[in-house]
């Protein structure tokens, strides 16, 4: 029997009981082009999918497993996550049907033409199996991309079609949060230049994400050129303002402004740079009080480590003392885990209490972190790889101003006493001493 590729959120009961219901399946990736799904649908339970994609031709077929365990236990119809997956690896060996002739329980799908969205799909897979979150570019193709480009075979887009469509995106409004199941809503149209361009700036993400997924086509032989999206340059201007960090002041103040259980979570970004989301999910074990440093989940199967200073291990350890290893170390006054989003009412009724101008985000307590470190002179590829960055560009982009530098210092200590005058001297005119 193979082995069974574990999911946290498929692969019990109780995880799955904590799905939200929907049509879309929740999938796990158990080989490249091969996944598992459960659908949740309702108090009753959840079914069982499998899908194939075939990496030569670009086929995919879909097949429909059996019951979940959800309420019932095993039995004729009813599958464990590990079962499932058994089934699931037989279909996947199972000889390919031609399109008309599958079972009831078997879609195959036709090749095709090679849409935009086949790409986007292909992609989206190739995030899911590498171990990386796909969530991000998921939202920007659906938010942007495949309502306007999604059936385009990616041979047929032009670069004047591609330009076309990111101009449409940087001019469009910002999207607002909308209920699930409401019309989306959106903000007012730009018309501040900051606005602007941070439409712009958001564009140009987008178009990371298609651009992303295009050359991915190319290079497993979809298309025979990539030459229309190669002339295709990110919108000009779209850099955003230097980043907001706190002074030490302003920190204390934010600190001093927090309800207790919010400002552990507060504390905790200001003194490692850690993400909210990385913070979250940081359990007892992930400290490690004789190396002083902290495990952060990158991914399911990777890790970095941040090193603390004095002030961090002390506080990692008045948290961690006494506590169970596998428990969260930041939980609400409540008993219950910061999840995503739960930051933004209480940083932002901080912020106002603090008298923070502008307010403060969540994010801006990384970029204090990191801002203060290099301006107390640590070197930028250390910055960079505390952050979880692969290289400093990132870094020198939005800190590389605040660093020693060379150059800065050479010009402030070799003053020329040219066109800074006396204080109080009067200026004669050149023509009148003349």
């Amino acid at each position: 029997m193979a082995r069974t590729v574990r999911n946290p959120k498929i692969d019990s009961r109780s995880a799955r009981s904590k799905l939200a219901v929907r049509r879309e399946p929740y999938w796990a990736a158990i080989a490249p082009g091969r996944h598992l799904g459960y659908r949740r649908l309702g108090p009753e339970g959840g079914t069982w999918l499998a899908k194939q994609r075939d990496p030569e031709t670009g086929a995919r077929r879909h097949k429909a497993l059996g019951a979940a365990d959800d309420v019932l236990d095993e039995g004729k119809g009813i599958l464990t996550y590990a079962a499932a997956q058994e089934e699931a690896r037989a279909f996947f060996a199972s000889p390919w049907r031609r399109s008309g002739d599958s079972e009831p329980d078997e879609d195959v799908v036709d090749v095709g033409p090679y849409t935009v969205k086949r790409a986007i799909d292909d992609y989206i897979t190739w995030l899911e199996t590498n171990r990386k979150a796909p969530g991000s570019a998921r939202d920007k193709a659906d938010a942007h991309i495949l309502a306007a480009l999604g059936d385009v075979e990616v041979a047929k887009l032009t670069t004047k079609r591609l330009r076309a469509w990111l101009k449409t995106v940087a001019e469009s409004p910002a999207r607002l949060r909308t209920a699930k199941g409401k019309a989306q809503k959106f903000k007012a149209a730009a018309t501040e230049e900051d606005e602007k361009r941070a439409r712009r700036a958001t564009a140009n993400r987008v178009w990371t994400v298609l651009r992303a997924a295009l050359n991915m086509a190319w290079r497993e032989q979809k298309v025979p050129s990539r030459a229309a999206w190669e002339r295709v340059k990110p919108l000009p201007d779209a850099d955003a303002n230097a980043e907001r960090y706190l002074s030490a002041d302003e920190s204390r103040r934010l600190l001093n402004a927090c309800a207790e259980d919010f400002r552990n979570i507060v504390r905790a970004a200001l003194l490692t740079g850690a993400r909210y989301s990385e913070l979250c999910r940081l359990r007892v074990d992930d400290f490690n009080a004789d190396s002083t440093s902290l495990r952060v989940r990158v991914s399911k199967s990777k890790w970095r480590w941040i090193p603390l200073d004095a002030d961090g291990a002390a506080f990692l350890t008045s948290m961690t003392r006494g506590r169970p290893r596998d428990g969260r170390i930041f939980l609400k006054s409540t008993g219950q885990p910061w999840n995503t989003a739960h930051q933004i009412r209480p940083i932002g009724d901080a912020s106002a209490a603090a008298k923070l101008d502008p307010p403060a985000n969540f994010h801006c307590l990384r970029h204090t972190w990191a801002s203060h470190r290099v301006m107390a002179g640590v070197p930028l590829l250390v910055v960079a790889q505390v952050l979880g960055h692969a290289d400093t560009r990132m870094v020198e982009k939005h800190y590389g101003h605040l660093a020693p530098s060379y150059v800065r210092d050479m010009i402030r200590n070799t003053p020329l006493g040219i066109g800074s005058g006396v204080e109080g001297e009067k200026v004669v005119s050149i023509t009148k001493a003349a």
